[in-house]
């Protein structure tokens, strides 16, 4: 069995007990969270297809911990002119556990 989540904008294919990195959300480690924009459910070849979401259906979790992704360098540069600029960005990520569909 699993679902397509809509969380935070992005789309997410979750399974029960899956854990997966989604953006940072409110709340603190340890806390329940769930989501009500369930685009589709896949329960053992039974497939059903929200328009656009399914009515009743949830997916539940537990937020695990608030982690950082990898550093990504942006690096600019204007030739001949002299004009160069390096920084770097870590994109914040909540991790959470895949508890219940349904």
């Amino acid at each position: 069995m699993y679902a397509i989540v809509d969380i935070a904008g992005k789309q997410f294919k979750v399974a029960k007990d899956q854990y997966i990195y989604a953006p940072k959300l409110e709340g603190e480690a340890g806390a329940a969270v769930s989501f009500d924009k369930v685009l589709l459910i896949d329960d053992g070849g039974t497939v059903n297809i929200g328009a656009p979401t399914v009515d009743g259906a949830k997916v539940s979790g537990k937020i695990l911990e608030h982690v950082k992704g990898d550093k990504v360098i942006v690096f600019k540069k204007k030739r001949r002119k002299g004009y160069v600029v390096k920084n770097g960005h870590r994109q914040q990520f909540t991790k959470i556990q895949i508890e219940k569909i349904g």
